[in-house]
C-alpha cells in the first residue's frame, strides 16, 4: 500500500495547490491539457485496430481489455469533441479508426443475434451487455453528424433495432442487461452480476439501461417516431424509480445492501434526462437529473475530488480516486447551468477544472503508456492479487470535459 499511499499523497498535495488559485484557468491552459490528451489518446490509448487498450496495471505495466465496446466508444466521444474544438485533423482520423472498429463487431452470421453487437463484457464476464452498447454510441452518432458515414449510425441503429425486439419491457420501462454471445439467449431470471445472491428479481437482471440516450439518437437519425417513444418511456422510467436522494440504488452497479454509491452510473441516466428535457420539454426530467448532480456536488471534495466508493451515511473509500466523474459531473453542472437551473454549482465546476488540470501525467512521463494520461485510479484485490489500475476513462471523460469548459468559459475558438 505504500505506492497507494504515495499517489494519494500526490493527488492531495496537487489538488490543494490548484483549489488555492483565485482565478479562472487560462484558455491556453485548457487548450493544451485537451490537446495532451487528445495525443495521448490517439499515440498510445488506442491500438493498432483501433480499439482501446481500457486498463494499465501500474505493478504488472500492461494494458488489460475491460469492456473495449464501451471503452473504444467513450473514446471516440473525447476525440470528436476534441476535434470540434481544436480542427485537428489527427483527432477526427484517430476517431474514424475507432468508430470502424466498433462499427466491425455487428453480429451478420448468427440468425439469433444478426444486428446486434459482439461487445462482450470481459473480465469474466462474458456475455453480451446492453449498456456497453448503449453508452458506447454517442460519439458515434456524432462520428456520423461530422463525417456523414451512414455505418457510424447504421450499426448502433441496429443493434439498437435488436435490443428494442429482444431486451425492452415497455410496460416496466426497462430492458435486460445480458445476452449469451453464442446463443442469442437473454438472461431473465438470474444474472451473473449478482453471483452470490440466490433469490433475484427483476431489477436484479433488468435496468432501464438509458445510458448514452441510444434512442433519442436513432429517433433523430431515422425520424421514426417509435424510437422516441421507447426513449420517453425510458426517461419516465428513470422519474419514476428515482429514490429521494436522487439516485437509483436498486441498480447495480449501486448496491443499496451495502449503502455504495457507483461514481459514474447515476450521471449517465441524469445526462439521459437532459437529453429527454431537450427533446421534450419535460421540466420533470431536468428536475430529476439536477436532483442527481445537486447529490454529486455533496459527493464532491473540496480540493475537486470525488473517490470511487462513496457510501449514503457520507463516508467513502479513499484507495481510487475517479477522475472520470469529477469530469462528467462537471460536463452535466455545466449543462444544466447552460439551461439556466444549474447556478449553485459554480463551485463545483471550478473544483472539477482545476482537479483535471492539476492531476495528469506529464506528456514527458518516462512511463510512455501514461504520457499526457488523465487520472483515474482503481483499486482492487483479487485471488491475492493487488491491482493499481489508471484507466482510459479517465482521459475519454476529461476530453470532453475540457472541451465542455472551454467553450462555457472562453467561447468557440
Amino acid at each position: 500500500m505504500r505506492v497507494m499511499s504515495f499517489v494519494l499523497t500526490f493527488l492531495i498535495v496537487a489538488t490543494n495547490a490548484a483549489t488555492s488559485q483565485e482565478n479562472y484557468p487560462s484558455k491556453d491552459e485548457v487548450m493544451q491539457a485537451l490537446q495532451d490528451h487528445a495525443n495521448y489518446t490517439c499515440n498510445v490509448l488506442l491500438d493498432e485496430n483501433g480499439k482501446s487498450r481500457c486498463d494499465y496495471s501500474l505493478l504488472d505495466g500492461k494494458w488489460f481489455d475491460y469492456e473495449p465496446a464501451w471503452h473504444t466508444g467513450q473514446l471516440i466521444y473525447g476525440l470528436v469533441e476534441a476535434y470540434k474544438l481544436t480542427k485537428d485533423e489527427r483527432y477526427l482520423a484517430a476517431a474514424k479508426k475507432a468508430g470502424d472498429w466498433w462499427t466491425s463487431l455487428e453480429i451478420k452470421d448468427n440468425p439469433k443475434l444478426n444486428g446486434m453487437l459482439r461487445a462482450i463484457h470481459g473480465d469474466g464476464l462474458n456475455y453480451i451487455v446492453c449498456a456497453t452498447v448503449t453508452d458506447g454510441t454517442p460519439g458515434l452518432f456524432d462520428l456520423y453528424r461530422l463525417t456523414k458515414e451512414k455505418k457510424y449510425a447504421q450499426a448502433p441503429t441496429d443493434a439498437g433495432e435488436w435490443m428494442m425486439k429482444n431486451f425492452y419491457l415497455p410496460k416496466e420501462g426497462m430492458m435486460y442487461d445480458l445476452a449469451d454471445p453464442v446463443t442469442g439467449e437473454v438472461l431473465t431470471e438470474k444474472s451473473p452480476f449478482w453471483p452470490d445472491k440466490e433469490h433475484q428479481t427483476l431489477n436484479d437482471v433488468a435496468r432501464p439501461n438509458n445510458e448514452g440516450f441510444l434512442y433519442k439518437d436513432m429517433f433523430e437519425y431515422t425520424g421514426d417516431v417509435k424510437y422516441k417513444d421507447v426513449f420517453i418511456n425510458l426517461c419516465q422510467s428513470l422519474v419514476d424509480k428515482q429514490g429521494p436522494e436522487g439516485l437509483w440504488m436498486q441498480f447495480m452497479p449501486n448496491n443499496a445492501e451495502k449503502g455504495t454509491v457507483h461514481p459514474r452510473f447515476n450521471l449517465w441516466y441524469a445526462e439521459s434526462l437532459i437529453e429527454g428535457y431537450d427533446l421534450t420539454g419535460n421540466k420533470t426530467y431536468l428536475e430529476a437529473a439536477k436532483k442527481t448532480l445537486e447529490l454529486y456536488a455533496k459527493l464532491q471534495k473540496k480540493d475537486g475530488t470525488i473517490f470511487y466508493e462513496n457510501h449514503l451515511d457520507g463516508t467513502y473509500n479513499q484507495s481510487s480516486v475517479t477522475g472520470s466523474a469529477v469530469a462528467y459531473a462537471g460536463i452535466l453542472w455545466i449543462r444544466l447551468k447552460q439551461l439556466g437551473v444549474g447556478d449553485e454549482f459554480d463551485g463545483n465546476i471550478e473544483r472539477s477544472i482545476r482537479w483535471i488540470l492539476a492531476n495528469r501525467f506529464s506528456p514527458d512521463h518516462p512511463d510512455k503508456n501514461l504520457a499526457g494520461a488523465a487520472l483515474d485510479i482503481r483499486t482492487r484485490t483479487k485471488k491475492g492479487h493487488m491491482y493499481i489500475t489508471i484507466r482510459d476513462v479517465g482521459t475519454s471523460f476529461a476530453m470532453r470535459f475540457l472541451a465542455a469548459y472551454y467553450n462555457y468559459r472562453y467561447g468557440a475558438k
